[in-house]
């Protein structure tokens, strides 16, 4: 079984230039936690710092429209997470790879370079959505 990790996109740059020293990288990503039991780590979705239009945004606003929705991508679930079939009679909420909408305060986090990774419980998801940018447009 083959897995797929998924990165920030400042790291997949470092990785795809010839110049960067990509075990050095790599060992970054190997930093990441491994989610355990019924837990989930998931990367937090980074808005933009400018808009279509070429306007640049404040610090602040980019973390306000951030803070409005918390929407992150699903990096790794836990071995455990939705087996209670009591808890979860239809299923996995979410997989690897899904974007998915938790609450502001939700799980813990962890800061890593140019941002932060959490780690979510299995019930902590309030649900899935096709693209980051579609959540944040609507608020």
């Amino acid at each position: 079984m083959t897995k797929t990790l998924y990165v920030p996109d400042h790291i997949a740059n470092k990785m795809k230039n010839p110049s960067i020293d990509v075990k050095k990288d790599r060992k970054e990503l190997e930093k990441l936690p491994s989610p355990v039991g019924w837990r989930i780590l998931v990367l937090p979705f980074k808005a933009e710092k400018k808009t279509k239009g070429g306007v640049l945004l404040t610090d602040k606003t980019v973390e306000d429209s951030q803070l409005t929705a918390s929407v992150a991508l699903v990096l790794a679930v836990g071995p455990d997470a939705y087996q209670d079939k009591e808890k979860f009679p239809n299923g996995p909420w979410c997989k690897q790879g899904d974007w998915v909408v938790f609450g502001r305060y939700a799980g813990s986090r962890i800061k890593i370079e140019d941002g932060e990774v959490r780690l979510l419980n299995d019930d902590e998801i309030l649900g899935t959505v096709d693209s980051p940018e579609d959540i944040l447009t609507i608020m």
